[in-house]
């Protein structure tokens, strides 16, 4: 599955759209800024904080109601 522009998705980028969860969702959740958010849409390994995916994975429980955690989405 692509993204917008051909890109592909990481694990995240593919569960959220799957749940028709736009990136714009993620950033009001978390108060993130959309670079981060779109690192994480599109990025297999990206290179952020461990608190950061915390805060990805608690806002893709709260928006889609499914219980992930961060090893569904990184290793």
């Amino acid at each position: 599955m692509s993204g917008g522009l051909g890109k592909g998705r990481s694990r995240y980028g593919r569960f959220m759209d799957k749940h028709g969860i736009k990136q714009d969702a993620v950033c009001k959740e978390t108060g993130y800024n959309k670079d981060t958010v779109s690192k994480a849409y599109n990025e297999n390994n990206p290179i952020m904080r461990g608190i950061t995916k915390d805060g990805l994975v608690f806002a893709a429980k709260n928006l889609t109601g499914k219980n992930v955690t961060l090893k569904d989405f990184w290793s």
